[in-house]
């Protein structure tokens, strides 16, 4: 496993045990099977949606984009605020709201 996948077990250690899978050219961050955040270019986005997107606003925290065919793609991922990184005791809070953000996106596609 990559030093990036451990330090994130240890930054998520008070929120529970989470895995992560090879995605993006980074990782995908998993809690109990379900994606809430994704690590790539050694910085950590986690899941938003129109209820916790303020949040993460609030933080200047900025979205996860990609080129794709020359366009600018934008995922319903932010950057994770400098405060939970510098707070471990923030780190499940954050991790929290991207995972319920996680599932009202899977609730809304069934």
């Amino acid at each position: 496993m990559s030093d990036a996948v451990n330090f994130l077990q240890e930054v998520f250690e008070s929120f529970g045990h989470i895995t992560a899978r090879r995605m993006f050219g980074g990782y995908g961050v998993y809690f109990h099977g379900v994606m809430f955040g994704l690590y790539a270019a050694g910085r950590l986005y986690l899941k938003t949606d129109e209820k916790n997107l303020p949040q993460f606003i609030a933080e200047r925290c900025e979205p996860y984009t990609y080129v794709q065919r020359g366009k600018i793609v934008k995922l319903s991922y932010w950057s994770a605020p400098d405060i939970m990184m510098d707070e471990r005791d923030q780190a499940p809070v954050w991790a929290r709201s991207a995972f319920d953000a996680a599932l009202r996106a899977i609730a809304a596609k069934k």
